[in-house]
């Protein structure tokens, strides 16, 4: 199943990047899709000022990681109470996981974005894990299946591209539920996913540590990490702090903070706001309480919204931000609408 090609969306986007200096290449040993999508007509669209300043950089890879969901897991609500008779869907959870990770699913993912926009948005891992599982079609009592997961992959729109795929074959029916990674996990916790899709290592860790993950059959470990894209450090075109000319990722963010320039944080407990945090000089003492970045309110704005919400602000505002570039370039084809 392939998108429509805007074409003028699709220029749009290789303008804004080549503007920004922004790379544009797939990596070597990937193959560009062979393309059966047809020109869509001509619209009107805006063109948006941000810009990738800084990209692919070690300290900005972006790994994603499925767990499937234990039933045995000592679940809790808001408040931190157990929560009994939780019901989990696991042939569901464990089809999808193995669909995902299949030929056809790692394929698909792989090859996603770049019929739109020249370049791919997802990359796979080289020791990704693979499943060769035979995947059971649905049945009445196996058809629901609920996945929790970051905004990257559903705003970036792979998701909407991948599930229609997988229910279209096998009959199940996906709900997701879109968040930051720390509300996805969270979800999770309370009994309301079946798997959960996310990219925060530390608090993936913690969720198996804790009991919520289990080892499904043929595979070797609760996480299965199988695809990766870059974090992208954004920006005005103007770039006043300089964030081109830096060294690297954290002397731009050093660069940012020098000069009191607007930053929008997710500020949600989210991957992506995990990753911002590491990235501040350690001096700032930035972390995710209020209190931590108190004093910089005059330029940083915690803003506990989704990627595409942040977006829209850094646009608005002419200020920095970090984000999974699959989300940016989906913003800048849409004309700045999320």
């Amino acid at each position: 199943m392939k998108h429509i090609l805007p074409i003028l969306l699709a220029s749009l986007v290789l303008l804004s990047l080549i503007a920004c200096g922004g790379k544009t290449a797939a990596p070597a040993e990937t193959k560009a899709p062979a393309s059966d999508a047809t020109p869509a007509p001509k619209t009107d669209a805006i063109v948006v000022d941000t810009c990738i300043l800084k990209e692919a950089d070690d300290a900005m890879i972006n790994n994603y990681t499925l767990l499937a969901v234990n039933p045995d897991a000592p679940f809790v609500d808001a408040d931190g109470k157990p929560v009994a008779d939780v019901q989990l869907n696991t042939v569901g959870a464990a089809a999808l996981i193995h669909w995902l990770l299949s030929a056809e699913g790692e394929e698909l993912a792989a090859a996603y974005g770049y019929d739109r926009y020249g370049e791919y948005l997802f990359y796979l891992k080289d020791d990704r894990p693979v499943s060769t599982a035979e995947i059971p079609a649905a049945t009445p009592e196996t058809k629901r299946v609920r996945l929790s997961t970051t905004t990257s992959v559903n705003d970036s729109g792979l998701l909407g591209y991948l599930l229609p795929v997988f229910e279209g074959k096998y009959g199940y029916e996906v709900e997701v539920y879109s968040a930051g990674t720390g509300k996805a996990i969270a979800n999770a916790k309370m009994g309301n996913a079946d798997l959960i899709l996310v990219h925060a290592k530390k608090q993936e860790e913690a969720f198996v540590a804790d009991g919520f993950a289990y080892v499904l059959d043929d595979m070797k470990a609760e996480r299965m990490t199988y695809m990766y894209n870059y974090f992208v450090l954004c920006g005005p075109s103007a770039d006043p702090a300089g964030v081109r000319a830096a060294a690297d990722v954290k002397a731009a963010f050093a660069a940012i903070a020098d000069g009191k320039f607007p930053f929008i944080s997710r500020g949600d407990g989210s991957g992506t706001h995990t990753k911002e945090l590491s990235l501040w000089p350690e001096a700032l003492g930035i972390t995710a309480e209020a209190e931590s970045f108190k004093g910089y309110t005059d330029w940083y704005t915690s803003a506990n919204a989704g990627m595409g919400t942040c977006l829209v602000m850094a646009e608005e505002t002419g200020a920095y931000i970090l984000t999974d570039k699959a989300t940016f370039l989906t913003f800048v084809a849409n004309g700045g609408v999320m």
